[in-house]
């Protein structure tokens, strides 16, 4: 279960080689990057989007495929739903997180689990544009005509257990996640690409009940 909640949050709110990607030049300016990521971050108060997965297990010739609906809502709410071929809830609201599926139920409480608590603090870094002062990573950034690429390599030993790099695309329009590459440490990869987004639209807050 500690495995499976993981990937779904870092899936959320999160390149393949340590060399410059295709089609991406190196950041010039860090500093300038860095302010600019958390002054624009800062504008988005809500986000409703549609998300694709695609798994590719090394031990599999085929691919998994899935699809849901992802919310986020200041302050610390996120709910993440798998629709397709399963279901598969996990809401965050503030200290606590719930994750459900077909056969049951569960809450965990952030303050008591040190792993979900240091995971909590990575994906509100992401999306608050303060993920490249974590310690959690060591972050490369790169830029093409219309989108910045996050090189993250964990540096915890938690999430080394689990990662070699996370790659995180934003838009340079809004500054919102386009993409999400992670390359785990056994040798499989999952690719999360954001759909149809809808930014500071109001949002129901029963949507994070706990």
């Amino acid at each position: 279960m500690k495995n499976g909640v993981l990937l779904v949050v870092l899936t959320m709110i999160v390149s393949l080689c340590m060399a410059q990607p295709t089609g991406f030049k190196t950041v010039a300016n860090l500093e300038n990057f860095k302010k600019q990521y958390a002054t624009e971050a800062a504008k988005i108060q809500s986000i409703s989007s549609d998300f694709t997965q695609e798994k590719t297990l090394i031990a599999l010739t085929e691919k998994i495929n899935s699809k849901g609906k992802f919310h986020f809502k200041r302050n610390n709410k996120v709910r993440i739903e798998y629709t397709k071929p399963f279901s598969y809830l996990m809401v965050m609201n503030g200290e606590k997180i719930k994750v459900k599926d077909s056969e049951k139920e569960s809450t965990i409480q952030l303050s008591s689990n040190k792993l979900f608590k240091q995971i909590n603090n990575i994906m509100m870094d992401c999306v608050q544009g303060t993920i490249m002062d974590s310690k959690d990573f060591t972050t490369k950034v790169f830029e093409n005509g219309d989108s910045y690429l996050l090189e993250m390599t964990p540096t915890s030993k938690a999430l080394k257990s689990f990662f070699t790099t996370v790659t995180l695309t934003i838009e340079k329009r809004d500054f919102s996640a386009k993409s999400i590459v992670m390359n785990e440490s056994t040798g499989d990869k999952t690719v999360i690409t954001f759909e149809n987004k809808k930014l500071n639209e109001s949002i129901s807050d029963a949507l994070f009940n706990i």
